[in-house]
């Protein structure tokens, strides 16, 4: 494991947040088992806190401990991830319900296609994760441009630049026909 991953992952395991660059932009996270991380990852951006945040995982394997898949939601994360397309889903009853929409009882999940931000979530698990930038701002594509934004609430900016390519596509399916919500790098 790189010293870079290695500090990030005691950084999340201690509550705080970290940034790093993404396939598509550059981000922030925290442990979604944190409710205090995850509250202060949402107020750190100047975010409603009832707007859920998505949570970025390694695997399918990861995926199915937070959501329930079925074959629509199976064919496309086979076709797009590692990849742009956030897919919301139902979340399983072990999962807290900070952890995505709690009114909705849905999480919105992605397995993005970016080496090193797959290394550390190997190597720590799931994040929650959000772009790096004050909510309603431009999202950052480098760590500068977040650190300039978001300052010290960060505990560590891993450096490199985001792939700079428009935010994921984020598709609910959990309503009887998938519904786009944000039309972003994956067209469906």
């Amino acid at each position: 494991m790189n010293t870079e991953i290695s500090k990030a992952v005691g950084h999340l395991g201690a509550g705080e947040l970290v940034g790093f660059p993404t396939d598509t932009v550059y981000g922030i996270a925290a442990d979604p088992y944190q409710e205090d991380a995850v509250r202060r990852l949402s107020d750190l951006k100047g975010r409603d806190s009832s707007k859920p945040l998505a949570v970025l995982v390694a695997d399918m394997d990861q995926a199915i401990s937070l959501v329930k898949f079925d074959d629509l939601a199976l064919d496309l994360a086979e076709a797009h991830w590692p990849g742009g397309l956030t897919l919301v889903l139902r979340r399983i009853e072990s999962v807290p319900e900070w952890i995505g929409d709690a009114r909705s009882r849905t999480v919105g999940v992605r397995c993005p296609d970016h080496p090193l931000v797959l290394e550390l979530l190997r190597e720590f698990g799931p994040l929650v994760v959000t772009s790096a930038n004050l909510s309603g701002d431009e999202p950052a594509n480098t760590a500068d441009q977040a650190a300039g934004a978001l300052g010290d609430g960060v505990a560590q900016y891993i450096g490199g630049d985001s792939g700079g390519v428009p935010p994921s596509t984020v598709v609910d399916l959990t309503q009887p026909a998938p519904f786009v919500l944000r039309q972003g790098l994956v067209t469906i």
